[in-house]
């Protein structure tokens, strides 16, 4: 057989030598450009009170141990990682060392996953006040306004799959055998002459995945009685004809995310999945709340995201512009007692003919709902409320596409919503830059 790659004698070319050794002077400065973006981010970074980060840190002068990893350090890579839509520790583990603004920023430092995926999740409170803060700088700056704010929800995917959602008797299966696993693995571990190949590190990882395994199943039964509760509210609406067809199912909660639920996502599927609210300030377009939920509605999330706005601006909210999915009477009554005027589309009525439009006054409207639907049906109204879409609904389409916030790889509430308040920061960061470096 003839060889393909045989080049001619008379040829001349350049071949890799990969035996070659060679010495070369380098400096960590050299990796990027002196307009890289990455540089941005840690001149922004350096910029920020991180003092609640190095608050536990128990390295300190005078004491025994290796140091800590700088948080500045882990803050600046979470938040250029976010900026470049890297969602997993293992990822951007990967990038500190095969990516050259990411080995800039390390500077040397060596990671791994398990210190990039802790400190992730680990300062939940420090994040949130760091998020507040940035808020607060952007408020000083006149960047934002918050008179008035967009709110929407975007479905997440969660860390759970389909396979993992057990009814009640089920779970109390799995929590006897948990148990029993966990005393047969003692049994073992204390018996010599069958655990004497097991190294340290192996009988260490046995036992937290057991232990680890019976909390996640515990969790579950726990989620059992808000998830019984949900569906009786829910059978007063469904006619017995759809319950005699089984239409509603008895409840499930998952061995591997109890706080996932199954939700409707945007491409008409089902999926376990968290509901990510989100709230933007329409003048700027800067992100101003973050919250996650486990409910697949919408409906109770305008009052809290409005009262945490709130908080973290030092401002008033004065209009409040939402989707039909967060239609709620009794909210736009109370917003209305808050001197908050809520733009969210009514209700188109099934039939026209005998109701009339969705803007018209019903006999059983209060003055403040009459209010509200002149309102929505007026041009004036109709131009205000397209700033809802313009805003909210680019902006959780930046978060989905270029910021990471896909698929979690983290479960449980709590650290989910770490995960959108780094994505959430990221983006401030990235449009606001120069303001928070004035």
């Amino acid at each position: 057989m003839s060889n393909r790659n045989q080049k001619p004698s008379d040829v001349r070319v350049r071949v890799p030598e990969r035996n070659q050794v060679a010495m070369a002077i380098s400096c960590a400065d050299d990796l990027v450009g002196a307009d890289h973006p990455v540089r941005r981010i840690w001149a922004v970074t350096e910029r920020l009170d991180l003092a609640a980060f190095y608050a536990p840190i128990k390295a300190r002068a005078g004491a025994v141990g290796r140091d800590a990893t700088d948080p500045r350090l882990l803050v600046a890579l979470w938040l250029y990682g976010a900026t470049r839509g890297v969602g997993s520790a293992r990822e951007l583990a990967r990038l500190c060392t095969e990516s050259r603004p990411y080995r800039w920023l390390c500077g040397g430092v060596s990671l791994n996953h398990h210190t990039l995926g802790d400190f992730r999740v680990g300062h939940a409170a420090a994040l949130d006040e760091l998020f507040t803060r940035v808020i607060a700088t952007l408020v000083d700056q006149g960047v934002i306004q918050v008179k008035r704010i967009g709110q929407d929800g975007t479905r997440v995917r969660a860390c759970a799959g389909a396979s993992s959602f057990r009814r009640g008797a089920r779970l109390g299966l799995l929590l006897e055998q948990a148990k029993a696993h966990v005393a047969e693995l003692r049994t073992l571990l204390d018996d010599p002459q069958r655990s004497a190949g097991l190294s340290a590190r192996k009988r260490a990882a046995r036992v937290r995945a057991a232990r680890e395994r019976h909390a996640r199943v515990e969790r579950a039964i726990a989620q059992l009685p808000e998830l019984e509760a949900r569906q009786a509210k829910l059978k007063k609406k469904v006619s017995k004809k759809d319950q005699a067809r089984g239409k509603l199912k008895e409840p499930r909660a998952s061995t591997t995310d109890a706080d996932a639920r199954v939700m409707k996502m945007p491409d008409g599927g089902f999926r376990p999945a968290v509901n990510v609210q989100l709230a933007t300030d329409t003048a700027s377009r800067a992100i101003v709340g973050v919250e996650v939920v486990n409910a697949g509605v919408d409906t109770a999330q305008a009052e809290p995201m409005r009262a945490q706005v709130e908080r973290r601006t030092g401002r008033t909210v004065h209009e409040h512009l939402l989707d039909g999915g967060y239609l709620v009477h009794e909210e736009i009554e109370r917003a209305h007692a808050q001197d908050v005027s809520l733009y969210v589309p009514p209700k188109p009525p099934r039939n026209k003919d005998q109701r009339g439009s969705e803007y018209e006054p019903r006999p059983d409207d209060s003055a403040v709902l009459r209010d509200w639907r002149a309102r929505m049906g007026s041009d004036a109204g109709q131009e205000v409320y397209k700033e809802r879409a313009s805003t909210s609904e680019t902006v959780n389409a930046d978060l989905k596409t270029h910021r990471g916030l896909v698929q979690l790889t983290v479960r449980g509430l709590p650290k989910a919503r770490c995960v959108a308040l780094w994505c959430a920061l990221a983006y401030n960061l990235m449009h606001f830059a120069s303001a928070l470096m004035s």
